[in-house]
């Protein structure tokens, strides 16, 4: 069967191609559960291997566990054992409490979690709901694609501008960094994607990226200059930038302003849940993420229902 019988059943029957895109969203998920939590290990791994060059240390063994990472007795287990490869794909699925490999059957996208009954069948350790909650929530994304776009390219490329973001947002999350290796990749994604104008025209998203970046990097220097602090990290001009290149210059006034009222909201709600200081810094990452995902979809009927409502 060559490709365009595929799109043909596709286009026959809707429930067929929502179908398959909910599964290949689902399975995609399970893979950002690994980058969401391996790729920032690996960048502690690179970062701290590039410091024993410079330094002329002794070469330590990789962290394996970003919850051991900086840490002092993570250092010193690292010098007395081998080197171990961690990458995206080595080591298998495991148990982080007692390495046991996680049978094939149970990385099945939130069936594996359910039968698992949220632990581990070796050592009975928790296993975090937020494995299934991606892959559902991937899933769900995914759907939204599917369905905004129908059959088509501009689907797969809201797919791939989705599981990036998914992947942005909790990583910053987590870690407060936004890696060059998602941002900048999405970046020129979004400018590939718009050669031929298929969300915006080229020039509109050539500009949307740079003066994505220098927005806020204009903020960034301006508050600096006035309170001496950094309110916000390089990641986050990088990510609106990217965001810019996807959806054109003509989206990023609406961007940042649904990143604010999601970061008012939010930032409140998790200062509260965690009992945080309110001098303690939150992600900005996440709000924009959140923000471009819904200016995706939904920006030209956020601009009318401005003019229509708002503007006399």
């Amino acid at each position: 069967m060559d490709i365009s019988a595929i799109i043909n059943v596709f286009e026959q029957y809707p429930v067929v191609w929502l179908l398959s895109i909910l599964l290949f969203s689902l399975l995609v998920g399970s893979f950002l559960n690994v980058v969401i939590y391996r790729l920032p290990v690996m960048l502690e791994n690179a970062w701290r291997s590039e410091c024993e060059i410079l330094l002329e240390l002794p070469s330590q063994r990789p962290i394996t566990d970003k919850n051991a990472a900086l840490t002092q007795d993570a250092q010193t287990q690292c010098a007395e054992t081998k080197h171990e490869t961690f990458n995206l794909i080595i080591p298998n699925s495991h148990c982080q409490n007692c390495k046991s490999p996680i049978k094939p059957w149970f990385n099945i996208p939130i069936l594996g979690w359910l039968m698992l009954q949220g632990k581990c069948a070796n050592c009975a350790q928790k296993i975090s709901a937020r494995y299934p909650f991606i892959e559902a929530l991937t899933g769900a994304l995914g759907l939204v694609a599917a369905w905004q776009f129908g059959v088509s390219s501009e689907t797969l490329w809201a797919l791939i501008f989705t599981y990036f973001l998914i992947c942005m947002c909790f990583i910053d999350f987590d870690t407060m960094l936004l890696p060059d290796q998602l941002t900048l990749p999405l970046l020129w994604l979004g400018l590939l994607a718009n050669l031929n104008s298929t969300f915006v025209a080229l020039d509109d998203a050539v500009l949307g990226a740079l003066f994505g970046y220098l927005s806020l990097w204009l903020v960034f220097q301006l508050f600096k200059l006035v309170t001496g602090k950094e309110g916000m990290g390089y990641g986050d001009f990088k990510l609106l930038a990217a965001l810019g290149a996807w959806m054109g210059w003509q989206s990023l006034l609406v961007i940042i302003l649904i990143s604010s009222i999601v970061g008012a909201v939010l930032g409140i709600v998790l200062l509260k849940l965690r009992n945080q200081d309110q001098q303690q810094p939150i992600p900005f990452g996440p709000f924009l993420v959140i923000a471009g995902w819904i200016a995706f979809y939904w920006r030209t009927d956020i601009i009318d229902f401005y003019l229509k409502h708002w503007v006399a």
